[in-house]
């Protein structure tokens, strides 16, 4: 297998609007609004150019919340990077939008957790950010800009998963990502709230059927639940028809499980290389170490492309290949990146 890197996501600030339950950084309006400035900012993009032209996230915490926020990306675009924002919505103008298109944004994505104001709005600990995600895609809509929806989900709004993707089709979002929560950050408080495993496998069996209605319609991708490739092919050989699944060109990945460290990276707010946003563990900075270094020769990163060497059920799985399991969650859950997928039941066929 290959490893590039084809998508990074940059926490451009740890400062947000919102305070949210889940939120991996922990974000709130009393964080520095940035660790870079313009100058380190537009540095971290011509490092990572030195080695690759990625699809390039700015996300956060807010990243609106900068005002030289599309100076950066403009030259990330300079540089052949295909520039998206990851926003809650909330500040989003028609002013915006314009300097969206102006900079060549190619993808927005916006973060929708429930169907409803009741539901979103107690995910989001913020009233009134069901009703700014609404406008926001329809303001984005009115500008001819393409967003994705993210939703996250625990015990709390997982009876909404099926409306919640309804409305977000009925949007007019390019794709959904059903987002199965890592506890890190704020979001190690719920651990408590987590979708039990026993639930698990019912909820992505009904993302398998509706992924196969609506190949055409909307890209969909359950994130950070790696064992539903594991599931695909096993539920294809027991369907009369089969999920072909296609990708879209801002996604992640479209044929594999975990690809932390493998197609993907997180680089945070300081500058520090993680293999994903929920792996709290620093590859090594990129304001001190050559990017390619960082990503060829860390042992971390080198690690996690050791399948072999996976723990417990993941490392005796004919699907590691393809699955690989969630480090991040195995770190999150028993403090070693490289144990198998605790929300994972099924017993590879080397151990029955």
């Amino acid at each position: 297998m290959e490893f590039v890197p084809k998508w990074i996501a940059w926490e451009s600030t740890e400062r947000c609007n919102l305070s949210c339950i889940h939120c991996r950084c922990s974000s709130d309006m009393e964080k520095d609004l940035f660790h870079l400035d313009t100058a380190r900012a537009l540095e971290l993009v011509d490092r990572i150019a030195e080695f690759c032209t990625p699809v390039f996230v700015l996300s956060g915490g807010e990243p609106l919340m900068r005002d030289d926020l599309f100076e950066i990306a403009r030259h990330a675009d300079s540089k052949g990077f295909r520039v998206c924002i990851a926003t809650n919505g909330g500040l989003l103008t028609d002013a915006i939008c314009e300097q969206m298109k102006a900079t060549n944004i190619r993808m927005v994505s916006l973060s929708l957790d429930g169907s409803s104001a009741e539901v979103h709005d107690n995910f989001r600990q913020v009233p009134g950010s069901f009703d700014a995600v609404v406008r926001a895609t329809k303001l984005l809509k009115s500008h001819g800009i393409p967003f994705l929806i993210n939703s996250s989900f625990t015990k709390r709004n997982q009876h909404d998963i099926a409306a919640t993707f309804r409305l977000a089709k009925e949007l007019g979002a390019k794709a959904w990502y059903m987002f199965m929560i890592v506890p890190t950050g704020r979001g190690e408080d719920v651990m408590a709230e987590l979708v039990a495993k026993e639930d698990y496998n019912e909820i992505l069996r009904w993302h398998y059927e509706q992924e196969k209605q609506e190949e055409d319609a909307i890209l969909m991708r359950p994130t950070c639940a790696p064992h539903y490739y594991r599931m695909v092919p096993q539920l294809n050989r027991e369907s009369d028809t089969k999920l072909e699944r296609r990708s879209l060109t801002f996604s992640t990945g479209g044929g594999k499980g975990c690809i932390a460290a493998q197609t993907i990276c997180f680089i945070d707010a300081r500058g520090n290389v993680k293999p994903c946003s929920y792996l709290p563990l620093s590859a090594g900075n990129i304001l001190e170490t050559p990017f390619q270094t960082i990503w060829e020769e860390s042992q971390l990163f080198r690690d996690m492309r050791d399948f072999k060497s996976y723990k417990g059920r993941c490392g005796a799985c004919e699907y590691v290949n393809v699955c690989g399991g969630c480090r991040a969650r195995a770190y999150s859950v028993t403090g070693d990146y490289m144990d198998e997928e605790p929300f994972c039941d099924y017993v590879p066929l080397r151990l029955q």
